[in-house]
């Protein structure tokens, strides 16, 4: 394959369509389709994510690279199958950026961003009902593919817009500790297949309103988890590590032992 200059999406699309060829392609990547390729999109998004969070620019670039590969592969096998092809992909994306754009590319003017998010919203909607969407709901056209606290949050920002939303979180934590109480009582509760169910509804309810607080305090709940996450894994991490130069492990300390390393190891942590 003939040298291609830096940033030229044509050598990513031959290197694509090379290795879809049946005729002395890769085996692996001839084998997949929509549904086998989807869950590594959604990976390589939270890896472009992980790498922003962490601050790391140059595994940005190169995560960035591995989500520009997955629309790709995606636009390779539609074009096999006659439905698109990548240029399609740009268009199609030009084309809504620029009609979702009016007060940049049109006449039309927002006193700020919160007016300028209505009529996106507007825009969309009449998208959807261009395109033959019936559902004429607030909470139309939030995506069942996204991750569930990012579709709460979407569902609840929708219901918020016409008005159905608590006015500060003071309302917000009280019905947390009310779900919290909820939990309790399913928990109290003799094990079956129905108290199983009822304990489901009820931790779900208290994710829910967990997410809402977030909106709420203008937190983002991806970011928070993810961030309690990497305090956990640090934390745990060190914990095993005080064991190991103690001559001993985790799994050989009790329940109240383990507590007082995590203890050690917060106390050590710098504010």
């Amino acid at each position: 394959m003939p040298a291609a200059p830096d940033g030229d999406i044509g050598r990513l699309l031959a290197i694509m369509a090379r290795l879809r060829d049946p005729d002395g392609g890769c085996p692996w990547d001839l084998e997949q389709d929509f549904s086998t390729i989807a869950p590594y999109t959604v990976e390589e998004a939270y890896e472009v994510a992980d790498a922003i969070d962490r601050g790391d620019l140059p595994a940005l670039k190169d995560e960035l690279g591995d989500l520009l590969l997955q629309v790709v592969f995606h636009a390779q096998m539609a074009k096999e199958q006659g439905a698109f092809a990548f240029g399609d992909v740009v268009d199609a994306i030009c084309d809504k950026m620029v009609r979702r754009h009016p007060h940049v590319f049109g006449d039309a003017s927002f006193a700020d961003a919160e007016a300028q998010t209505v009529n996106w919203e507007a825009i969309k909607a009449a998208e959807r009902k261009a395109a033959g969407e019936e559902d004429s709901s607030a909470l139309a056209g939030v995506s069942r593919g996204l991750p569930e606290w990012q579709r709460a949050i979407k569902l609840q920002s929708r219901a918020a817009r016409v008005g159905f939303d608590w006015p500060d979180t003071a309302p917000v934590i009280d019905k947390l500790h009310e779900e919290i109480d909820e939990v309790r009582v399913e928990l109290a509760a003799s094990p079956s297949p129905e108290r199983d169910a009822r304990l489901e509804d009820e931790i779900g309810d208290l994710l829910f309103v967990a997410a809402n607080l977030a909106r709420h305090a203008k937190v983002d709940v991806g970011g928070a988890l993810r961030r309690a996450n990497l305090k956990f894994e640090r934390r745990f991490r060190a914990m095993e590590a005080i064991a190991a130069a103690e001559g001993t492990t985790m799994s050989a300390l009790s329940l109240a032992q383990q507590e007082a390393l995590w203890a050690r190891v917060k106390q050590g942590e710098v504010p």
